[in-house]
């Protein structure tokens, strides 16, 4: 692919595909105000994505060309887009080297990838940014992910006439955000709650461990239809209205989300744990903020701080963001929209094709 310049008149916007939603959003930056021009969302037929792997592009394309032409609210000015790759499908560790050239780095992650990663190391891109270093050592985050993967995206941009500006996990994207618009100078632990699973990460001021849980927005669905004898629909009136939260079926919610909900806490005090052990400066875990669709559920913050003892809180995304006459999204939804704004965030001078 020949190199692309960017310029600040090249705008970006970004694409978030879900396991079965399309999200897409374009934002203006200028003078420290970011406007939102457009955004939108929509279904697709889940069958076209198989473990990652989008193999029916056109059944997508054919989505988006009716998200675009009939549902986008405002507009999507250009064809150049970032887009995401699910947390869930890569790989990513955080790695201690020796000191060495900058130039040695990548062969030393690949050797690293070699020993950590159950794939051979040629059917992986591999990426990597670095956390801190000193004279002794250098610790980075080292991604991988699957080449069938990134190439099934890269496919479907072609098929849409997109020019692909950048790759990047849901996580690092929903990030961005998270920087601009909640409290991020201390160190946090996010979780993405996904439709089947939930991605949970530590920031300190750069992204440090990452991992992926089982159980997401559709998982909770699925119990409570389960728990209740209800219908996935009534299942995900109730998820949506009651939640965890104050109802004449709350114990009854509760004990069916149990097992979920004690999976992602053992997760968390792991992560909390493998943070503050390797942290020399004995820092602890400040808060957890969580996004995604699953989010939404109500009562899931409170109980999760009861639980945990640490402040849980959702992501308000629309600190910064300005809709300038545009309808934002329903609160419902403003954390499904967390990946998506990120990446409409991405700058110009971040990114690069090469």
């Amino acid at each position: 692919m020949n190199s692309t310049y960017f310029y600040h008149d090249k705008p970006l916007f970004g694409l978030d595909i879900g396991s079965s939603s399309l999200k897409v959003m374009q934002v203006q930056s200028e003078h420290k105000k970011q406007t939102v021009c457009g955004y939108g969302i929509t279904n697709f037929d889940n069958s076209s994505i198989v473990d990652g792997v989008i193999t029916e592009p056109e059944k997508i394309a054919k989505s988006l060309y009716d998200l675009f032409n009939n549902r986008i609210i405002g507009k999507i000015t250009t064809r150049r887009v970032a887009m995401a790759i699910p947390a869930a499908k890569t790989f990513a560790r955080t790695v201690t080297l020796p000191a060495m050239e900058e130039k040695d780095i990548p062969d030393a992650v690949r050797l690293e990838a070699e020993q950590y990663i159950p794939l051979p190391v040629d059917s992986l891109y591999l990426d990597y940014v670095i956390i801190a270093k000193n004279e002794k050592e250098i610790e980075l985050l080292a991604v991988a992910v699957p080449k069938v993967i990134v190439d099934s995206y890269m496919e479907l941009a072609a098929v849409l006439g997109l020019e692909v500006v950048a790759l990047e996990t849901t996580i690092s994207a929903a990030t961005r955000l998270f920087v601009q618009a909640e409290k991020s100078d201390i160190p946090t632990i996010l979780i993405d709650y996904g439709s089947i699973s939930s991605d949970i990460t530590v920031f300190d001021k750069t992204l440090i461990v990452t991992g992926t849980v089982p159980g997401g927005g559709d998982s909770f669905t699925e119990q409570i239809a389960k728990t209740l004898g209800v219908t996935k629909e009534e299942a995900h009136i109730i998820k949506t209205k009651y939640g965890l939260g104050i109802s004449k079926k709350q114990k009854e919610i509760v004990d069916g989300l149990k097992s979920l909900l004690e999976q992602h806490q053992k997760e968390l005090r792991r992560i909390v744990r493998y943070f503050e052990e390797r942290n020399t400066n004995q820092k602890k875990i400040g808060q957890i903020v969580t996004m995604g669709g699953g989010a939404n559920m109500p009562g899931l913050a409170e109980y999760m701080t009861d639980k945990l003892r640490l402040p849980v809180r959702t992501i308000d995304p629309w600190t910064h963001l300005d809709f300038k006459g545009l309808d934002p999204p329903h609160v419902a939804e403003k954390s499904m929209h967390v990946t998506v704004a990120g990446l409409a965030l991405l700058k110009p001078s971040e990114a690069f094709v090469s």
